[in-house]
């Protein structure tokens, strides 16, 4: 756990989710087997202190991303806390209460996904503006958009085209001026580039320490890639099966991991750097 000393923007509890894949009652009756219930987050705690980033690494399906949707609303756990700055969010309604949920925003994995085929640029940026009620004059809002825009490294005109018009890189780019319009505190970033090439990566992992430092987010990171996680991230905490079984500053995971699981993760990251560099 990340020390008290500092205090945690968000904080996790005893999180747990619990999906049921059972048959239905009369059918198993009739029919006979017992019930399934997969436990993909089972017992997590975190502490995330403000301006830092918490990673959260380890095999797919491991719950990583489970996580993220439940801090987000997105789903509701089956038990445990999450407080985002003193309140506890795990039994209120999605997006409730708004003055702490626009606090928060999601980057999601896939930036083309995530961005309405249908809307130009400038629409999507603007609605969680409208959403939030933040910006109601129209000339106001769209100067903002612009703002973002130049912010994240494209130009004011791009608000004007559609987002088919843009590479996978410069879709993420649109994608976090979304997710910065209503100035969040934190951030939870689900494999931001994990769909990109090796040199948009990092240009977009550049983007996000520069955002962390002029905005003072603070950050939940998730990736399968440990070259990434090592560049940002300052905890780290290894899950395996919904349950953490290694957690620790980054240069402590890396150096000196404990755990055998956690050691087949670095053997496998350095295979795919061997990979990369022969490629």
């Amino acid at each position: 756990m990340i020390a008290k000393a500092n205090a945690g923007l968000l904080e996790v509890r005893g999180l747990k989710k619990h999906f049921d894949l059972a048959r239905p009652f009369l059918s198993r009756l009739l029919e006979g087997g017992q019930r399934q219930v997969v436990r993909a987050v089972d017992g997590l705690d975190l502490t995330i202190p403000r301006g830092q980033t918490l990673s959260l690494v380890g095999e797919s399906g491991c719950g990583k991303s489970t996580v993220a949707k439940l801090i987000m609303g997105l789903q509701a756990p089956t038990a445990g806390e999450i407080r985002f700055d003193g309140t506890d969010l795990a039994r209120l309604p999605a997006g409730k209460p708004a003055a702490l949920r626009r606090r928060m925003q999601m980057i999601f994995q896939d930036p083309y996904a995530s961005l309405n085929p249908r809307w130009r640029v400038a629409r999507i940026i603007a609605e969680p503006l409208l959403t939030y009620g933040l910006m109601p004059d129209a000339r106001a809002r769209r100067a903002e958009v612009d703002r973002l825009l130049e912010f994240v490294g494209l130009a004011a005109a791009d608000g004007d085209k559609f987002p088919h018009e843009f590479s996978g890189g410069q879709r993420q780019r649109i994608s976090i001026a979304r997710a910065i319009s209503t100035k969040p505190e934190f951030l939870v970033c689900d494999e931001p580039t994990s769909a990109l090439d090796v040199s948009v990566q990092a240009q977009i992992l550049n983007l996000m320490r520069t955002m962390q430092r002029e905005l003072g987010l603070t950050y939940l990171f998730i990736s399968h890639d440990l070259a990434v996680v090592r560049a940002m991230a300052d905890y780290i905490i290894v899950m395996k099966q919904g349950r953490i079984v290694e957690e620790g500053p980054t240069e402590s995971i890396f150096d000196r991991p404990r755990e055998a699981y956690t050691q087949e993760l670095m053997a496998a990251a350095l295979d795919q750097t061997k990979f990369r560099l022969i490629a």
